[in-house]
Formats: structure tokens, C-alpha cells, sequence
């Protein structure tokens, strides 16, 4: 008999891992799209705190770095131009507010001819209270074919007042894609 190989199993034989606890950076899932390497990020404005970039930085959960548009109370656009069009199949996107009561709406458009039209995938509304609900994980199956854009269409004010905020939007290939590309 060989001796077990296998990285996550243990004596017993049983294949297992832990969780990350909330807050640290979850190791990447099985086809995660690098955004930074694969795509453009265009947007209408970032406050100078809470650039654009800390969107895809890593860092994921509770109390971690974010996007927040320059002025309270505007509707804000980011938009993922694609070098090359993807298959997304999951995207997960965070959002925290821990000091306005107000409801925020995100809104996500997926594009295949360039950014000419684009097709809506969801709307999703956000109600925070910082003596409630200051935090929000949206994990989506979308099942896209390939995309040349993905829109995010965030309106901070629905109810209350405050400047668009995201913290974190990790897309993933579909099985397919993630197969073909290695």
C-alpha cells in the first residue's frame, strides 16, 4: 500500500479542510478570473480614500478595504471591459455600510458585442441600519456565455442618504473556460 499523497487528507483518510473564518482572504476558488490581468476597470468616480482598485484587491469581508464613489447621493457605474470575452458563471460582490441607514441598489449588465446593448442579470437592494445590518455577501450564479462587458450600476440613495460603496467583486469562469485555459 502507497502512502496518501493527497494534501487534504488526513490519517483517518478523510479528504477535509478548514473554512476561513470571516474576514480573512479565502484562497482563490477553482477558476477565478484575475480582473487585473484580464480586464479594464472603468468607472465614473472613486473618492480618493476608496479607489477603484481596492475593489479587487483581495481583501474580502468585514471591516476590509473598499470602492466608494467621490460625492454622497450619485448613481455610480463601474464597468468590466474583458481583453478577451469570458464565460462567467458565479460572481461574488460584497458591501458594507456601517454608518448610514440607507438602501442601496446594485444592478448588474452583462454585454457581448463590445458594450453596444446589454442584457440585465439582477437588482439587488441593500437596506443598512449601523444599529442592524451593516454587511452583505452576494454570491450569483449567472451562467454567462462569453461577455465582452459587465456593468454595475450602483444607486446609493433609494432610501437614506450615502456615496455608492462596494468592497469586493470576485468573478469565475465557467468549468469549461477554466478547463481550457490551463
Amino acid at each position: 500500500m502507497q502512502p496518501n499523497t493527497d494534501p487534504l487528507a488526513s490519517s483517518s483518510g478523510v479528504r477535509k479542510r478548514m473554512l476561513p473564518k470571516e474576514g480573512e482572504n479565502p484562497a482563490a476558488f477553482a477558476g477565478e478570473i484575475d480582473i487585473a490581468s484580464h480586464a479594464v476597470l472603468a468607472y465614473t468616480s472613486d473618492d480618493p480614500d476608496h479607489p477603484i482598485d481596492n475593489l479587487i484587491d483581495g481583501h474580502y469581508g468585514r471591516d476590509s478595504t473598499f470602492w466608494a464613489g467621490a460625492k454622497p447621493n450619485t448613481m455610480e457605474r463601474i464597468i468590466v471591459e474583458f481583453d478577451q470575452p469570458q464565460s462567467v458563471s458565479w460572481m461574488i460582490y460584497e458591501v458594507e455600510d456601517c454608518v448610514c441607514a440607507r438602501t442601496q441598489e446594485v444592478s448588474v449588465e452583462a454585454s457581448a458585442d463590445g458594450g453596444r446593448t446589454y442584457r440585465q442579470m439582477l437588482v439587488q437592494e441593500y437596506t443598512f441600519s449601523p444599529a442592524g445590518a451593516t454587511f452583505q455577501r452576494e454570491v450569483q450564479r449567472l451562467n454567462l456565455p462569453p461577455i465582452s462587458h459587465l456593468r454595475l450600476t450602483i444607486v446609493p440613495d433609494k432610501h437614506g442618504s450615502g456615496p455608492a460603496k462596494l468592497n469586493s467583486l470576485r468573478l469565475f469562469a465557467s468549468e469549461s473556460s477554466s478547463r481550457s485555459d490551463t
